[in-house]
């Protein structure tokens, strides 16, 4: 449990990983084919090496670790590969919302928070305009600002795109919390003052915890949500035991 007296009055989300089950994964790998073995690409390098990153500088850096030849001058390339083979899937609806996070982001946007959308890529509205919330309205009006793929100095780690997410919706950043699934940015949400929430969809609550998440979760269903607008960031008991 974190407690701060600061009160939350504003959550900033992350798209993959969080909101939905996105196909990125699955894009960056297949697009590898003639440049690397798409095998070696698994989840626990997706998440090291890409997720949370701007799409040139997270094809760079899956080139360079794969040991791929001239992996500046080829990451240009792979990365429009991995967008042509994306749009084709999110056309297809080869992606699925995580309930507990439309939930979630429901649940606050009724309790009058601010929210905002921070995904370093750029397909997550593409995505999020053919989800609805559970009564039946559509998600993406929910959200008072969406930065998703805006271009910011520094990508996650760095904290901009969340303090512009911060900035758009005129708060503080001390008054927001980020909702991450990713060291990264986790990390980029403490480098700008503000809380951060891991949910831990992959088993890798170890990995948010030590990047400095305040609070470490595998489903948002278990979060206190009355709780936080006081600035307590916590489970439910029943979570807790």
């Amino acid at each position: 449990m974190f407690i701060d007296p600061t009160p939350i009055q504003a959550a900033i989300f992350d798209v993959d990983g969080v909101l939905v089950a996105s196909p990125h994964e699955q894009a960056w790998r297949a697009a590898l084919r003639g440049l690397a073995d798409p095998a070696r690409f698994t989840t626990a390098f997706y998440q090291a090496h890409v997720a949370g990153r701007p799409r040139l500088e997270g094809a760079r850096a899956a080139l360079e670790q794969l040991g791929v030849p001239n992996a500046e001058r080829q990451a240009a390339d792979y990365a429009d590969r991995k967008q042509a083979l994306i749009e084709q899937l999110i056309k297809g609806r080869q992606f699925k919302a995580f309930p507990d996070a439309v939930r979630f982001a429901a649940s606050l946007h009724d309790a009058g928070l601010r929210l905002a959308l921070a995904s370093s890529s750029k397909n997550a509205a593409a995505m999020l305009r053919q989800l609805s919330i559970p009564d039946g309205r559509a998600l993406m009006p929910i959200f008072d600002a969406d930065l998703s793929g805006a271009n910011v100095p520094h990508g996650k780690p760095a904290p901009d795109l969340f303090l512009a997410a911060a900035c758009k919706l005129a708060m503080a950043p001390a008054l927001c919390v980020v909702i991450e699934d990713a060291p990264a940015g986790i990390k980029a949400a403490k480098a700008g003052g503000m809380r951060g929430l891991g949910i831990a969809r992959l088993h890798d609550e170890a990995l948010l915890r030590a990047a400095g998440a305040d609070l470490v979760v595998s489903s948002l269903d278990s979060v206190d949500t009355a709780a936080l607008p006081a600035g307590v960031l916590r489970a439910l008991p029943a979570a807790r035991a």
